[in-house]
C-alpha cells in the first residue's frame, strides 16, 4: 500500500487547478495574445532600424519615434496609393454587375455556364420562394457578423499600433531588468542566449518580408504582361497575404486568378498555372533556402516546423513555427554547452 500526505495531496490539486485556470485564462485571451505576437512581430522588424538610429542620435526615444513615423508613413502612403485604385475597382466591378447578371440569367456570357449547366438562377428563385432573402443569402446575420468584423479590426490595428510603439521604447528595459535578477555567470550565459534568438527571429522576419517581395513583384510582372487591369495593386495584395506560410499564396491566387478571368479566360488561366508552380516553388525551395540562411535551420526542420505549427494553431502556428523551432535550437545548442563546461559564444 502507498500512502501519501495530506500536504502532497493538495499540493498535487492545487498544481492541478493552477493549470487548469491558466489555460483557461489563456484560451479566453487568446485574441489579445494574437495581437501580442503580431505587435512583437512589428517590433522585431523595425527595431534594427531603431538599434541604428539610435548609435547615431544616442537617445531611444527619439530614434524610435522617427522609425515608427516613417514606418507609418509607409503604410498610409500604401494605403494612399491602394486604396483610390480598390475603389475603382469595385465601382467597375458593380457597374458591370447587371450586365453579369443579365448573362447568367439567359445563359450567355462568361458566367453563362453556371445556368445552362448548373441551373444557378432556377436554384435561387427556389430558395427566393422558400425561405426568402434572408434564408437564401443570410442578410441579418451577414451584416451583424460584418459590423461586428470592422470594429474588431479597427480595435486590433489600434492596440497592436500601440503594442509595438511600447515594445520598442520599453523592450530593452524589460530584458534587462530580467537580467539583472540573475548572477553575473548565468547573466552572461542567457544574454548570449537572448542575443541568439533575436538574431534568428529578425533573421526569420528578413526572410519573410523578402520572400512576400519576390511574390508581390512576379505577380506584378506576369500581370502587366497579360494586361490585366491593376497589375500593382494584385501585386501588393500577393505581398500582404504571402506573408503568411502556406496559406497566404494560396488566398492570394483565388483573388488575383477571379480577377484574371474576368479580364480574360486565357490570362485566367496563365494566372493559375503560375500561382500553382510559383507555391510548389515557394514551399519548397525558397522558404528552406531562405529560412534555412536567415534562421539557420535545415530546410527539413524548416518544412516539417511549418506543417506541425498549421496543424496545432492553423495559421498563426504556421507564422510562429519557424521563430519558434529556431529559438528552440538556440536554447539546445546553448545546453550541450553548459553540460560541457564550454564558454558560450560571444559571451563577455
Amino acid at each position: 500500500m502507498v500512502e501519501f500526505r495530506p500536504r502532497t495531496v493538495f499540493r498535487v490539486v492545487a498544481i492541478l487547478l493552477a493549470t487548469a485556470i491558466v489555460l483557461e485564462v489563456l484560451w479566453i485571451a487568446r485574441h489579445v495574445l494574437t495581437w501580442i505576437f503580431i505587435a512583437l512581430f512589428l517590433a522585431l522588424a523595425l527595431n534594427p532600424a531603431v538599434d541604428r538610429l539610435e548609435a547615431r542620435l544616442r537617445r531611444r526615444g527619439v530614434a524610435t519615434g522617427i522609425v515608427y513615423i516613417a514606418a507609418l508613413g509607409v503604410v498610409v502612403g500604401i494605403g494612399f496609393l491602394f486604396i483610390p485604385t480598390l475603389v475603382n475597382q469595385v465601382n467597375d466591378f458593380a457597374g458591370k454587375v447587371p450586365d453579369y447578371l443579365h448573362d447568367l440569367t439567359k445563359g450567355r456570357g462568361r458566367l453563362g455556364f453556371l445556368e445552362t449547366k448548373y441551373h444557378l438562377v432556377d436554384k435561387a428563385r427556389k430558395a427566393l420562394r422558400e425561405g426568402g432573402a434572408s434564408r437564401l443569402f443570410g442578410v441579418s446575420g451577414a451584416a451583424l457578423s460584418l459590423a461586428k468584423g470592422v470594429v474588431n479590426a479597427v480595435l486590433a490595428t489600434v492596440t497592436i499600433a500601440f503594442l509595438t510603439l511600447f515594445m520598442l521604447l520599453e523592450g530593452r528595459k524589460w530584458i534587462e531588468s530580467f537580467f539583472s535578477l540573475l548572477a553575473p555567470g548565468p547573466a552572461r550565459r542567457w544574454r548570449a542566449v537572448g542575443h541568439d534568438i533575436y538574431r534568428t527571429v529578425g533573421g526569420y522576419v528578413t526572410g519573410n518580408l523578402l520572400i512576400s517581395l519576390i511574390a508581390g513583384g512576379l505577380t506584378t510582372i506576369v500581370l502587366l504582361i497579360l494586361g490585366v487591369p491593376y497589375a500593382v495593386a494584385l501585386g501588393l495584395i500577393v505581398a500582404i497575404l504571402d506573408l503568411i506560410p502556406l496559406a497566404g499564396a494560396t488566398l492570394a491566387a483565388i483573388i488575383v486568378g477571379s480577377v484574371a478571368f474576368l479580364h480574360s479566360i486565357p490570362a485566367g488561366i496563365i494566372v493559375i498555372v503560375f500561382f500553382v508552380l510559383y507555391q510548389q516553388v515557394e514551399n519548397h525551395i525558397l522558404q528552406p533556402v531562405v529560412y534555412g540562411r536567415t534562421v539557420q535551420l535545415s530546410p527539413l526542420v524548416v518544412l516539417i516546423s511549418v506543417l506541425i505549427g498549421a496543424e496545432l494553431a492553423g495559421v498563426l502556428g504556421a507564422l510562429a513555427a519557424i521563430p519558434v523551432a529556431g529559438s528552440l535550437q538556440v536554447i539546445f545548442v546553448d545546453w550541450l554547452r553548459h553540460r560541457r563546461g564550454e564558454e558560450p559564444a560571444g559571451a563577455t
